[in-house]
């Protein structure tokens, strides 16, 4: 016979997972910045390759070498 299923339980332990992992990547996010502010390092200089999708540093859209059009100003 299956288990009755506890769906408030399962989703509990989904978050407390989640929120563990999250705060070990915080503390070595933490300690990283530590290291870096120890070496003189600026304190941004590796937090910007971690705003991007897997550490990747986002994109920027190429030039279209056209002038930017003009705004209306009240």
């Amino acid at each position: 016979m299956p288990r009755k299923p506890n769906y408030g339980f399962e989703r509990r332990e989904r978050d407390r997972l989640k929120a563990e992992k999250k705060a070990e990547r915080e503390k070595a996010k933490a300690e990283k910045r530590e290291a870096n502010r120890a070496a003189g390092l600026p304190p941004d200089a590796d937090d910007k390759a971690d705003e991007g999708a897997g550490g990747v540093p986002p994109v920027e859209p190429p030039a279209t070498g056209l002038a930017p059009e003009p705004t209306a100003k009240d």
